[in-house]
């Protein structure tokens, strides 16, 4: 594991050269990507180009396929040990496009549970940092209530509440707009841009192209087996 001084320095996600499979079928070939710390990051394409496929490689769900070298937050994920994936998704914050709340329990029982699914046992703690979380996403009120009497715009903040919980070096956002309405839409996006000018990287999964529009950052592009960042202005993407 790095020391943090030289963690802040390196890329938090490294591809080199490096083949994204689904299941045993590779879709993409020879990916070559540095998500540095506080960078927004989009990941474009059709459906089916082998977007979620780099999510799911990234927190260790996908084994990495042949590749040059494939790190995130230190881990190398070639060698990885099962025991040792825990560990790394502590590092990683996940937003979702259905929220994947459980539904049995109520908002602060699903900041509990994470939690202490990731190690945290004192009552006192557990508490502050669910009202840290709940706070820095507007739903400071909102502990008490069960997910089905929220919006949809709601459970998409608690979702990305959940996501902080562990103080993530960065956060992938899979579709996170996808079930919400447009001004909605633009509620979440403004609070995920919030967290990265605030020094949180953002990678975001997305078909649709107002956002990366109306948000700039950086553009990786799937297409026809590959994906490659998009360096020069003006291209038009075409899905």
């Amino acid at each position: 594991m790095w020391e943090f001084d030289t963690f802040m320095a390196q890329p938090l996600i490294h591809f080199q050269n490096a083949d994204i499979l689904n299941g045993e079928t590779v879709v993409i070939y020879g990916l070559n990507m540095d998500v540095l710390p506080g960078d927004l990051v989009y990941i474009v394409g059709k459906v089916g180009s082998g977007k979620t496929s780099i999510i799911r490689t990234v927190i260790a769900e996908n084994p990495v396929g042949n590749c040059s070298e494939a790190t995130v937050c230190g881990f190398d994920l070639v060698s990885l040990h099962k025991r040792d994936i825990p560990f790394l998704r502590r590092r990683i914050g996940v937003v979702f496009q259905d929220f994947q709340l459980l539904t049995d329990r109520s908002v602060e029982a699903n900041l509990e549970f994470v939690l202490r699914a990731t190690g945290w046992k004192d009552r006192s703690d557990i508490d502050t940092r669910i009202t840290e979380v709940l706070s820095a996403v507007g739903m400071g009120t909102k502990a008490h209530k069960m997910p089905h009497q929220l919006s949809g715009g709601e459970q998409q903040r608690i979702a990305i509440a959940r996501a902080l919980l562990n103080k993530p070096a960065v956060i992938l956002a899979d579709e996170p707009t996808g079930n919400l309405d447009g001004e909605t839409a633009d509620e979440i996006l403004l609070l995920l841009q919030k967290l990265n000018s605030e020094g949180t990287a953002i990678v975001m999964v997305t078909h649709n192209r107002s956002i990366y529009e109306k948000f700039p950052g950086r553009v990786f592009t799937c297409e026809s087996e590959r994906c490659t960042e998009l360096v020069d202005e003006g291209i038009d993407i075409d899905f």
